[in-house]
C-alpha cells in the first residue's frame, strides 16, 4: 500500500492550475490594455473627415480649410 499522507493527484498537479490561472490573469490584463490603447485611435477616417474634425477644433482657419478641400477633391 501507499501512503502519500493526503498528497494525491490534486497535490501533484496543482501547480499547474495556478500556472494555467497566472497566464489567464496575465492575458486579461494585456487584451483589456490594448483595447483601451485602441479605443482612442480613429477607425477608417478618410482625409476629408480629418480636415473637417480640424476645422472644427479651430486648428486650422477658413482659408487653410477651403485650400486642402480642393487638394483633397
Amino acid at each position: 500500500m501507499h501512503d502519500f499522507n493526503g498528497m494525491g493527484w490534486g497535490m501533484g498537479f496543482g501547480w499547474v492550475v495556478g500556472l494555467i490561472v497566472l497566464i489567464v490573469i496575465v492575458w486579461l490584463v494585456v487584451k483589456s490594455i490594448n483595447q483601451n490603447s485602441n479605443s482612442n485611435q480613429p477607425k477608417n477616417m478618410s482625409a476629408l473627415d480629418i480636415l473637417n474634425e480640424r476645422y472644427a477644433h479651430g486648428e486650422i482657419d477658413k482659408e487653410e480649410y477651403d485650400e486642402r478641400k480642393r487638394n483633397i477633391l
